[in-house]
């Protein structure tokens, strides 16, 4: 179990109780929350092509290299020496990516909002944003249908006042979705306190005068394909010639979505990433035909029995090593 501090600040009366809390975890979520962060891949940004199992290894790896568990206090996450050393460019683009984690963690554990989607892959619609600095990063759902703003930071040291203004003003960009006002417009920022993950997020109130100059967005159920994207592809590609292929597997489920007949059907082992990865098979098979609305809706309908059965409410399972659990050899000076 982890255990990551937190503070709430500006919600109003319902889950979210206002002060210091406490959230409990596992290194199985935040890597879930790592592999499902619905934004464009590297491969997209650059128009070169399909995800791969190279970008969920990309992310995982991100993760490792910045975040450790150990010391004195082994159920906390603390940065690394490794982070420490990174030139500030490194630094920025690490805190950014570990910012959306956190800020996804948080909405699915805290909000039953574990839906969420970059906003880069609305493209047109908010392009008069994404062109200024001045922008949430991500859209989330929630398992009832509500929508959510999230403004995701990644800092090195605790936020300054500054800071979680700016959060919250990038929060309120987003005015609508579908025709509906989200029901909350989170600033969310990750940092290190003692070198230990921490985590702060306020949900304003809205302004009027912001309402009428933000931006609303149509939702595409397709657009899922964002967040299942980059675990799909770990399943095309066999790493041994004994591992069954992708269309083998995927015969396999079409025919035992039970999983009685061969339970490795939807589970791939990533050895250089120390991580299990698994679908459900109901979802697999939506996925390997390419209908993201139909594993959204069934993901939803199946929720109680993924949760029974370990799986995340998308109906993908991620499973950390052991090797996540210790800390990594101190770094060369």
């Amino acid at each position: 179990m982890l255990k990551i501090d937190y503070e709430s600040e500006g919600f109003p009366p319902g889950p979210i109780p206002n002060g210091p809390g406490v959230l409990d975890t596992t290194w199985d979520e935040v890597l879930w929350a790592a592999i499902t962060v619905g934004r464009p891949n590297r491969s997209y940004v650059f128009r070169h092509g399909d995800a791969s199992r190279f970008e969920a290894i990309f992310r995982w790896s991100l993760v490792r290299m910045a975040l450790e568990q150990g010391g004195p206090r082994a159920f906390r996450l603390r940065r690394t020496d490794a982070a420490k050393t990174l030139d500030p460019t490194e630094k920025g683009a690490v805190n950014y990516f570990l910012g959306l984690v956190f800020c996804k963690l948080f909405a699915a554990k805290l909000l039953d909002a574990p839906w969420a989607l970059h906003l880069d892959v609305f493209g047109p619609q908010v392009r008069a944003i994404l062109s200024g600095r001045s922008r949430p990063d991500l859209i989330a759902e929630t398992s009832a249908g509500e929508w959510v703003s999230l403004e995701a930071k990644g800092r090195v040291s605790p936020p300054s006042s500054d800071a979680k203004n700016k959060a919250k003003d990038q929060a309120m960009r987003i005015v609508g979705v579908n025709g509906r006002i989200p029901q909350w417009h989170i600033g969310g920022i990750t940092y290190f306190y003692g070198d230990s993950v921490r985590f702060f997020w306020r949900d304003p109130t809205p302004d009027f005068q912001q309402q009428l100059k933000g931006t609303k967005i149509t939702f595409a159920e397709d657009a899922w394909r964002y967040h299942y994207a980059p675990v799909l592809e770990l399943f095309k590609e066999a790493t041994t010639d004994e591992e069954p292929t992708f269309s083998e597997k995927l015969e396999s489920v079409q025919d035992n979505v039970d999983q009685t007949a061969r339970p490795d059907a939807s589970k791939r082992h990533l050895k250089e990433a120390d991580v299990v990865v698994s679908i459900h098979p109901e979802i697999m098979r939506c996925l390997v035909q390419g209908d993201w609305r139909m594993a959204r809706a069934l993901a939803l309908k199946l929720r109680q029995a993924f949760r029974e059965l370990g799986y995340m409410p998308d109906g993908i399972m991620v499973r950390a090593g052991g090797s996540w659990r210790e800390a990594l050899p101190p770094a060369e000076s």
